[in-house]
């Protein structure tokens, strides 16, 4: 699996998440059983990690939303600013450029072009924080 589409995957998962109570590991046996998914360690330890720095990451993109309120984000945006987040912070060896890239390419794949403006917008205020 490439990382393009490990992210992807990675994606879904904290996607999901945001609908779903059960612990991760609950919805990853289901993506297993319901679908072709295979988790790598890049999906593991992505997932896991929003989920363990879920609060300063909620607290990142709150403080870079300019007259927004976070549970004012549809679910596909704040799930990719999560991930993103994730890897800008966490994850030393994705550069902020291609963690930033691939959310804004996921989210024209997957919401709007104004949503993919203003996930690349949030994120270039947040790498700028992060520097």
């Amino acid at each position: 699996m490439t990382r393009k589409e490990a992210r992807e995957q990675a994606f879904f998962l904290i996607f999901e998440k945001s609908f779903r109570e059960e612990e991760i590991n609950e919805i990853i046996a289901t993506a297993q059983e319901a679908r072709e998914f295979e988790e790598d360690e890049y999906i593991k330890s992505t997932v896991a990690g929003v989920f363990e720095n879920i609060e300063d990451i909620d607290n990142i993109i709150s403080n870079n939303i300019s007259g927004w309120k976070i549970n004012r984000l549809s679910k596909v945006s704040l799930a990719l600013l999560r991930l993103a987040i994730y890897e800008m912070k966490y994850n030393d060896q994705i550069p902020v450029n291609v963690a930033i890239n691939e959310a804004v390419e996921l989210c024209k794949k997957f919401a709007t072009p104004d949503d993919a403006a203003y996930i690349n917008g949030v994120l270039g205020a947040v790498a700028k924080g992060l520097s």
